[in-house]
Parts: C-alpha cells; sequence; structure tokens
C-alpha cells in the first residue's frame, strides 16, 4: 500500500502536468488521465493472463493459435491489439504523434468491447502538446506500477477522485470502499453463482472483488454472476464500466439517483446485494418516494418539509427488498445507524424481526482512504437456518487491524480470514476452521523447515575476522557463539515438528508442541539483531580511528542480506518477510483463533463476538451495535516490547509528518508568491 501510495502521488504530478500544458479545466482532465490509468493497468494484467494462456494454445503442424479475446476473457483480462499496449505508446518514433496513437488505441479497445463504446476518453489527447503527452506516458509506465496487483485501478480512482474534490471540481459524495472490507463482505457471503446488485456501486469495485472470488473457487466469474449497479454520476458509470473491463467483466450500470428511480427492478429479485451507499444523507424527497414497493417496512421518518432527514434506512429496506428467497446481502453503513432511535429504530426492529438480520460486524476508524469515522459492516441472509432464524451473530472488529501508513489501517490477508472463520463457526463448518488452523500450522512448519543459517553465519565470521585484529574485545566472539548456540536450539526444535494433524483435538496438541519453537525464534532473532548492532558500532568505532570504510561497508552489507532473509526488516516493511518472523506470525495465528475457540465450536468470547438472541435485542431497544452486547477486550499481556515494530511505527508517523511539512511548505510559498504578485 506505501508503492500504491507513492505511484499515486507520481502520478497525480503528471496530472498536474497535463493540466499546466493543456486548456482544460479542472473538471476537464479528469479523464484524459483515468483514461492512462486505464490504459496502464489493463496492459498489466494483459501481460499477465497472456503469459498463462500461452502456454495452454494448442498447435497444428508446429503453428501455434493465435490469441483471441475469448481467451482473455475466460481469464479475468481484456484483451488489447498490439496498437493499444503500452509499451507500443511508450516507444513511438519520433514523429509520430502520441495523441493520435492514444486515440486509436482506445478506438480499438472500444471495437473489441461494446459496453465501452463511446465511453474512453479520445478526442480530449488531442488538446495536448506531444512532448508533454510522451512524458506523461513515460511516467505511467513506472515500473513500480507495472508490478502492482490488486485493485490498482479502484485505489488510484479514489486517489484523483479525492484530489480532484479538493480543487472543486468532482463530486466528493461517492468514495472508494477499501479493499479489505469489500473483501471481508465477499468473503461472508460468499457470491458464487447468481445476480449480484449494487445500487451505489462507484467504480465497481464490490463486482470486481466478487469475480476475484469465483475466480478462487476456479469457475469463470462471467458464466457464474450476472451484475447490475446503480450510479448518479456520469462520470463514476464511465470509470466503473473501465473498471470493469480492465478485469474481463461485463455488467449492467444504469445513470439512476437510487432514491427515486429502479431501473433493475425486472432484473430482481438477485442472490447478492453488496454496497457502501453514502452514509447519513438528509433532504430526501418523500413525495417521490411515494409508493415505492421497495419501502417494505416504511420510511424511517419525514420532517415538516417533506424530507427524510437521514436516508441510512432506505437504503437498509432497498437491500432486503432486493433479496431473493435465498438471497444474501453485505453492507456498509454509518456507525450510528444501528442504534439510531426514533423512527429509524422501528425500521430497525421490523427488519430484525424478519430474521434476515445475519451477521453485525464493528470496524474501527481510518479504514477508507479518506475517511477517518468507524463503520459498520451489516449482512442479511433470506435463507438462514431455522435455528439461527432469532439470533445476530456480533462481532466487535475494532481491535483487529493492520497500521498501514498513519492514517490509513486495514486487515491484512491473515486478519480477514480469521474473522471469515468465526462466521465459518457460526454456520456450524467446522471443517473450514480446522482447515485454516492446519494450514497456518503448516505454513510456519514449512518456515522453520526452510530457515537457513549457513550465509548468516559465515557472514558474521567474517565481520569478527575483520574487526577481531583492530578490536580487541571479547564481545564480539561471544555475541558469535550466543548466536551460534540459539541456531542450534531453533533448528533441533524445528526438527522435530511433524506434519499438523486433521482433527481440531490434535490441533491443539500440535500448537502446544510449536509454541516452544516459537520461543526459541524469538530467542534467536533477539540474537541476530544483537549482534547487528555490534558488528556497526565496530564498524563505526573502526572509523573514529580513520581506517577505510569500504571493506567494513561491504562485510556489513552481507550480514544485513541473510539477517533480512530470517528476520525481515519491519522498519520499512508492510509485511514480514523473514522466515523466522513468517514461523512466529504463522504459528501466532493458529494461536489466536485456537485459543478463542478451542474446541473448533462458535462460543462468546469477551469483547469480541458474542451470539445474541432476539429476546436480548429486544432487551436493548434493538440496537445491533456490536460493541453493546460483546463486552470490553480484556486487556493483553505484553509479550516483551516489539522493539522493530515500534520502529516501524514511528518511521510511518514520521513519514506522515513530512509529507504534511511539504504540502505545507509548498501552499505557504504559493500564497507568498501571490501576495508578492
Amino acid at each position: 500500500m506505501e508503492q500504491i501510495s507513492n505511484i499515486e502521488k507520481r502520478l497525480w504530478g503528471s496530472a498536474d502536468t497535463l493540466r499546466a500544458n493543456s486548456n482544460f479545466a479542472s473538471n476537464e482532465y479528469f479523464m484524459p488521465v483515468m483514461g492512462l490509468i486505464f490504459l496502464r493497468h489493463a496492459y498489466s494484467r494483459f501481460l499477465k493472463v497472456r503469459d498463462e494462456i500461452i502456454p495452454t494454445l494448442p498447435s497444428r503442424r508446429g503453428v501455434v493459435r493465435a490469441l483471441t479475446k475469448e481467451d482473455f476473457s475466460r481469464r479475468g483480462s481484456i484483451y488489447l491489439r498490439p496498437e493499444a499496449q503500452f509499451d507500443m505508446l511508450v516507444s513511438l518514433p519520433e514523429g509520430d504523434s502520441a495523441a493520435t496513437a492514444l486515440i486509436n488505441a482506445m478506438e480499438s479497445i472500444e471495437e473489441d468491447y461494446e459496453t465501452l463504446k463511446g465511453l474512453l476518453p479520445k478526442q480530449e489527447y488531442a488538446e495536448l502538446d506531444d512532448d508533454v503527452l510522451r512524458q506523461v506516458l513515460r511516467i505511467f509506465n513506472d515500473p513500480a506500477l507495472q508490478r502492482a496487483d490488486g485493485d490498482v485501478f479502484g485505489r488510484i480512482y479514489e486517489y484523483f477522485l479525492t484530489q480532484f474534490a479538493d480543487q472543486k471540481a468532482h463530486d466528493n459524495g461517492e468514495f472508494f470502499t477499501p479493499v479489505s472490507i469489500v473483501e471481508t463482505i465477499v468473503n461472508v457471503i460468499e457470491p458464487t453463482r447468481g445476480k449480484v446488485i449494487d445500487p451505489a456501486c462507484g467504480s465497481g469495485g464490490m463486482f470486481v472483488q466478487s469475480a476475484h472470488f469465483v475466480e478462487m473457487q476456479k469457475a469463470n466469474p462471467n458464466e457464474q454472476l450476472t451484475f447490475y449497479g446503480m450510479e448518479k454520476n456520469p462520470t463514476t458509470i464511465r470509470l466503473a464500466k473501465m473498471n470493469l473491463a480492465v478485469h474481463g467483466l461485463e455488467g449492467d450500470i444504469q445513470k439512476a439517483i437510487s432514491y427515486y428511480e429502479d431501473p433493475h427492478k425486472d432484473h430482481g429479485p438477485f442472490d447478492y446485494v453488496m454496497a457502501n451507499p453514502p452514509f447519513n444523507v438528509d433532504e430526501i424527497d418523500a413525495e417521490k418516494m411515494k409508493g415505492d414497493k421497495r419501502l417494505s417496512f416504511g420510511l424511517p421518518g419525514v420532517n415538516k418539509g417533506g424530507k427524510v432527514s437521514n436516508g441510512n434506512y432506505i437504503w437498509m429496506s432497498f437491500f432486503h427488498s432486493y433479496l431473493s428467497d435465498r438471497g444474501r446481502a453485505g453492507i456498509v453503513m454509518s456507525s450510528q445507524a444501528s442504534s439510531a432511535g426514533g423512527k429509524e429504530a422501528d425500521v430497525r426492529q421490523a427488519l430484525v424481526k424478519t430474521g434476515d438480520v445475519d451477521i453485525m460486524i464493528a470496524i474501527r476508524g481510518n479504514f477508507f482512504y479518506t475517511r477517518a469515522v468507524p463503520c459498520e459492516l451489516w449482512f442479511f441472509d433470506k435463507a438462514k437456518p431455522d435455528h439461527l432464524r432469532d439470533k445476530v451473530l456480533m462481532l466487535d472488529a475494532r481491535h483487529v487491524f493492520r497500521k498501514v501508513t498513519r492514517k490509513v489501517y486495514d486487515f491484512s490477508p491473515e486478519q480477514m480470514r480469521n474473522l471469515t472463520a468465526i462466521t465459518w463457526l457460526y454456520r456450524g463448518q467446522t471443517d473450514r476452521f480446522t482447515a485454516l488452523v492446519q494450514e497456518y500450522l503448516e505454513t510456519a512448519r514449512g518456515e522453520a523447515a526452510g530457515a537457513e543459517f549457513t550465509d548468516l553465519l559465515a557472514a558474521i565470521d567474517a565481520c569478527v575476522a575483520y574487526y577481531a585484529p583492530h578490536l580487541p574485545d571479547a564481545t564480539l566472539p561471544d555475541a558469535t557463539s550466543a548466536v551460534r548456540a540459539e541456531c542450534d536450539a531453533f533448528a533441533n526444535a524445528a526438527a522435530k515438528l511433524v506434519a499438523a494433524p486433521d482433527e481440531i483435538g490434535a490441533l491443539k496438541g500440535h500448537l502446544a508442541i510449536m509454541q516452544p519453537v516459537g520461543d526459541a525464534a524469538k530467542a534467536l532473532i533477539k540474537e541476530i539483531d544483537g549482534m547487528s548492532k555490534l558488528l556497526q558500532k565496530a564498524q563505526e568505532a573502526l572509523l573514529a580511528k580513520g581506517e577505510k570504510p569500504a571493506e567494513g561497508k561491504r562485510l556489513l552489507a552481507a550480514v544485513a542480506e541473510a539477517r533480512v532473509a530470517l528476520t525481515g526488516d519491519p522498519a520499512v516493511q508492510l509485511v514480514v518477510t523473514g522466515s523466522l518472523k513468517r514461523f512466529r506470525y504463522f504459528e501466532g495465528q493458529a494461536h489466536w483463533l485456537l485459543s478463542r475457540f478451542p474446541d473448533g465450536v462458535l462460543r462468546d468470547v469477551q469483547g469480541l463476538v458474542k451470539l445474541v438472541d432476539h429476546a436480548e435485542l429486544a432487551a436493548n431497544d434493538y440496537s445491533l451495535t456490536p460493541g453493546r452486547y460483546v463486552g470490553v477486550a480484556p486487556e493483553v499481556e505484553e509479550d516483551g516490547f516489539d522493539f522493530e515494530e515500534a520502529l516501524r511505527e514511528i518511521h510511518l508517523e514520521l513519514d506522515g509528518l513530512n509529507l504534511e511539512a511539504a504540502e505545507l511548505a509548498e501552499v505557504i510559498a504559493k500564497n507568498f508568491e501571490e501576495l508578492l504578485g
């Protein structure tokens, strides 16, 4: 995510280049920029899928069949003719018009994809200086962007949307839903086959993640799912259709104000509803909604001016009404809604009494890219089994998060899986829970077996041999002996590990055997880090004596390289990279699950989860706020102070402060120039 943030800043700089060298107003150069992002991301996916397809192509008499559009559609990618491939655009011969080449590229894509007809930017590029356009193409060919995966288009779309909104150039009412939240929704409702609707679809992220889920099941999303979307902003509709096309998907996205229009009513009911509607919208015209069949629970309150003062429960009524008899819904909603009073409480009570409210998940603030507000995920299930119809699973995930930057949090992949595993237990799927714990333990065992100390010890020995004549001190040899002893202790403990069993009771015993190996890993990491610091001090001492630094730097670099392979460098990494830390990490994930659900059966866990019946909901004004029921999480006993994790936190904090300082300096300089001018 840090990498993507850096890319976004560079791309925004290129957008400013376009603005400064064109006659475009702020709201006019938005689409040319997004068109380039579309092409760049489409080409990245094209290359990845092409490499997967080519080995599978049949040949006849030694001639391999040519690639087709259908080959790419089956693998969730867009097909690009040669003239639309980004490397061709970047390497245009001198004298060729970059604008003409871009227009031709967009037209070729529209010819192959009817759903994009007339949507891609074209003639706007003719307004731009050719040298500037070539420069921007080179910027958009950033190697980091080539390597990036996930819903990059959606993330960058959101960043640009925010920047344009700051310039009052675009409506900031809709915003991109963080991928980890969308994935959590998808993991819970499991959209495997049927019709999906998002009545506030934005850039189409819900559809894209649903398609990824189907792909993980080794199926073709275009054959399994049909997408229907509604969006009020024409520009956002263009972006959503571009986003779908990049992923080789098609969808029926209609321009509509969802409060008053229902363009997909003839396609319902729907098997899945997924949405992140705008929160707390006021001034909705009640008269225009009169007789709307989607409002089966009535309006949540009309003021003297004939307006609905908060639209949250209008959305909830809509979502429930869209569902088929076996449908599931996952919705992002303001945390205020789950305990709102007045007429909103009446609608909430009616919803609860249907028995279709399934799961509530509380998410802490700072998950949204441009908002600090907390939220809650609501899940409906019209096919809940009878024994669960009078119950709601309350899951408070506010203490589950990963800090990505100073202002942005998300879920790690394992945190998402762990939260999903709780919903499996709620549904009685102990086998899936057991399989996940087994996978964590097997992954940890593999990391322990793969930990190799030869390079590290050789590099340390070389350093000690180099520094010993200059620093007659017993500290270095003693430290080397300590590292060797801990390496041996860990290797001996790891060698005793056997394959993780597939039965929940046996897994508990297996985890107990593995935990001492985790202690050995922790001790070894501490010794390796301590040794690295001693060697660095030895180098500094040598420099103070006037010795040349080159040889010492080379030797220290070898130690650092071997150390990173074993322990990683969390001061600058978002993911654990070293095998020892990966071992502890995955062993820790298994412990997190088994310590809370030791028998592979759902139970109440203080501060995390509780299965609440309707009687308890009624006693609490039908509040659906998880924290009201699960209680306060107990204090977690610190497992020693994690110096490197603290260092990473400081690194993120400083990074954010430096960025803000640079932005403030730029604003001050600009204001000063205006005063002088």
